[in-house]
C-alpha cells in the first residue's frame, strides 16, 4: 500500500527505509525501487525528494562516534580507551561503516568516507595530542583504528573475532598507544 501522508512524512519514511536498507544491504545492492517499497511509496517520489540514490545515501549514511570518553582519559591510557571504544561500536555504526566502505568506488561516497575518517578519527585525536608531530600521530592512530574496524567488520578476521576481548583491548591499546605517544629524541 502506498503512503498517502504529507510530503514530510513521506520524506521521513523514505529516509528511514533507505538508512535501514543501505546499512543492511550496502549501496550497490540497494535499489530505489526497494527503498520505495520499504517506505510504502512510489520510486518517483524517492527521486523527487532526494534527487538520486547517491544523494539519498549521502544524506542517510553518517557515522558518529562519541569522542567524549577520549577527552577525560590521561594520554598514557588513550590507546586502551580508544581500543575499548572501537570494540564497543556495533549495530548502526557497523552498518554505516560497511556501507561507506563498500560504496567507496563512487566518488561522492569516497569523499564522505575520507571526510568521516578526518572528522571522526583524525581531528578528535589531533586535538587531544601535543607536539610538532601531533597531526601525523593522530593520522597514524586513525589508520590503526580503521584497520581494526576493517579487520573485524569487512574481512571478518576470525582470529581477532575469537580473541578474548580484554586481551584484544590490551594488545590493540598498546599498539595505538605506541602511535599516540610522542617520541623522545
Amino acid at each position: 500500500m502506498l503512503q498517502t501522508g504529507s510530503s514530510v512524512s513521506t520524506r521521513e519514511s523514505i529516509h528511514s527505509a533507505a538508512a535501514q536498507l543501505f546499512r543492511s544491504r550496502g549501496y550497490s545492492r540497494t535499489t530505489v525501487r526497494q527503498i520505495a517499497a520499504e517506505a510504502g511509496t512510489d520510486p518517483a517520489l524517492v527521486i523527487r525528494h532526494f534527487k538520486s540514490k547517491e544523494l539519498l545515501f549521502l544524506e542517510t549514511m553518517h557515522l558518529t562516534l562519541d569522542d567524549e570518553p577520549l577527552l577525560d582519559v590521561p594520554l598514557e591510557r588513550l590507546g586502551e580507551r580508544l581500543a575499548e571504544l572501537l570494540l564497543d561500536l556495533g549495530g548502526s555504526a557497523r552498518g554505516v561503516f560497511l556501507a561507506l566502505v563498500h560504496g567507496s568506488n563512487e566518488p561522492h561516497i569516497h569523499d564522505r568516507l575520507r571526510d568521516t575518517h578526518e572528522h571522526l578519527f583524525v581531528e578528535p585525536l589531533r586535538r587531544r595530542l601535543s607536539g610538532p608531530d601531533a597531526g601525523i600521530r593522530a593520522r597514524m592512530a586513525a589508520a590503526v583504528a580503521g584497520g581494526l574496524l576493517y579487520a573485524l567488520w569487512v574481512a571478518g578476521d576470525q582470529g581477532l573475532l575469537r580473541m578474548d576481548r580484554a586481551e584484544l583491548v590490551s594488545r590493540y591499546g598498546t599498539l595505538l598507544q605506541d602511535v599516540l605517544t610522542p617520541r623522545t629524541s
